[in-house]
């Protein structure tokens, strides 16, 4: 099985633009999807960030495609809505819908006026919301007291089968934890070796169900014209935690980044001009043991990509769709 999904990004696409590339995508040759969940972008030039929400339903009823999203309750969201919101799209769409549930980042989050926690108090937090939304979406009146506050909760209009609720990890210390409640695992692409660690720690503690990697990319006819795209489009993105979740605001991710180097952001994007440079590099993700590669392309004009990929790159790894599961 090599499923190759579609990454739709909220922060950099007008929402009717990505929905309209996402079911190109389904036409090329792509057989998953999966969105960001952002309340602000990461960069004014991308200048975009619509609701997640109202996208994938639009999203799953226009195409045939599995989709899934990355989501932070606790917060910006409280864990009772998010559970209404998963079990509503997985009664509508059997099979075909996965949540990612992490921690969060404070440009999101902190837009509620409540103060942003600490990264342990986060991360205790999302273990309560998972409890929360896997109990609310098995049927049952949920109470609960602790960072969350949760009074006599019901969902009323549930799906036949409670749908992955997926970890979303960084490093091995996450990936690890996430395995106590995860029914699969989702990172994003680093080193090989860091992704191995990452894969293994998951896989050692016990974690289950499919490895699915997001791969942020840029091509272009030219590997300068990628690497001016990646530049552009992805520098502010290229600092590891706790800088990528605690600063609050788009203006300060674009001070911070307007040091970053081209040759940098190669660090975090796969950047060629070269179909078949980008074509090996997803086989050597797949022989890793990721079940499941998510390719992003980071530009902001996603047509070209998904046309070239579909002619010449997703047929040298004949992509096929998710198991359904039992």
């Amino acid at each position: 099985m090599t499923v190759i999904g579609f990454h739709c990004s909220h922060e950099q696409i007008p929402p009717g633009q990505l929905l309209r590339d996402v079911v190109h995508a389904e036409q090329a040759g792509f057989t998953a999807g999966m969105c960001s969940d952002h309340f602000s972008p990461w960069s004014e030039r991308q200048n975009e960030s619509g609701f997640a929400w109202s996208f994938l339903g639009a999203a799953l009823a226009s195409t045939g495609l599995p989709f899934g999203v990355v989501n932070a309750p606790g917060q910006r969201y409280h864990p009772a809505i998010v559970a209404q919101a998963i079990g509503t799209l997985a009664e509508m769409f059997p099979g075909r819908f996965w949540a990612a549930l992490g921690s969060g980042e404070a440009s999101n989050e902190r837009i509620t006026g409540e103060t942003w926690p600490r990264k342990e108090v986060r991360d205790r937090r999302l273990v309560e919301c998972v409890e929360v939304i896997r109990r609310l979406l098995s049927g049952e009146e949920v109470s609960f007291d602790g960072l969350i506050q949760v009074n006599r909760a019901r969902l009323w209009s549930l799906p036949e089968r409670v749908p992955d609720l997926v970890g979303p990890a960084v490093t091995p210390a996450t990936a690890a934890r996430h395995a106590q409640w995860a029914d699969a695992l989702i990172t994003v692409n680093q080193s090989p070796e860091k992704l191995q660690q990452v894969l293994a720690a998951y896989r050692d503690a016990g974690g289950r169900g499919p490895a699915r990697l997001q791969i942020h990319l840029s091509w272009a006819p030219t590997d300068d014209e990628a690497l001016a795209i990646a530049h552009d489009q992805w520098r502010n993105n290229v600092f590891a935690p706790p800088v990528c979740w605690d600063i609050e605001t788009v203006e300060a991710f674009d001070v911070i980044g307007a040091s970053v180097t081209p040759e940098q952001v190669t660090e975090s994007v796969r950047v060629s001009g070269d179909l078949g440079r980008h074509a090996a590099w997803l086989h050597e993700y797949l022989e890793q043991g990721w079940d499941e590669l998510y390719l992003h392309f980071v530009g902001q004009h996603q047509q070209p990509f998904i046309d070239a990929f579909g002619e010449h790159v997703l047929p040298q790894l004949s992509p096929t769709a998710p198991a359904v599961p039992a």
